[in-house]
């Protein structure tokens, strides 16, 4: 997520909101556990299902890069023949053994948008308010 700041004159509210923020980090992961698990919630309920082997296969994991910045990944285990990924074969298609193909369906996105745009919403939340306490 990046968040872009314009600023006139001086900077003095701008450093507050900073030194404010810098306490992100005592309550940016329990969010991100919260939306992960959430995510995979959404991800099982929307994966179409064969035998469930897929829709069961979903986690996630909470990483943060060398920068400090976090990131949710969620994945999928159901792995056939050492190389294909169930859940990308069913959401871009994929070629059929006898030349033919199957057509994807658009499932991931519409299932985690509402998280993304949750999660969002929750932590600009936590950001005002903390920046209230001060």
């Amino acid at each position: 997520m990046k968040v872009r700041f314009e600023q006139k004159g001086s900077f003095t509210n701008f450093e507050k909101f900073l030194t404010k923020s810098l306490h992100i980090k005592s309550f940016i992961k329990p969010i991100l556990d919260k939306y992960g698990q959430r995510g995979v919630e959404l991800l099982r309920e929307a994966t179409p299902k064969d035998t469930g082997k897929t829709s069961e296969s979903w986690s996630y994991e909470i990483v943060q890069d060398n920068d400090g910045n976090y990131q949710i990944v969620w994945s999928n285990s159901n792995v056939v023949d050492e190389w294909a990924n169930v859940a990308l074969l069913l959401q871009y298609g994929h070629a059929t053994r006898n030349g033919g193909y199957v057509k994807g369906i658009d499932y991931i996105n519409p299932a985690i948008q509402q998280v993304f745009n949750d999660m969002a919403d929750e932590a600009w939340k936590e950001v005002k308010a903390n920046g209230r306490k001060r």
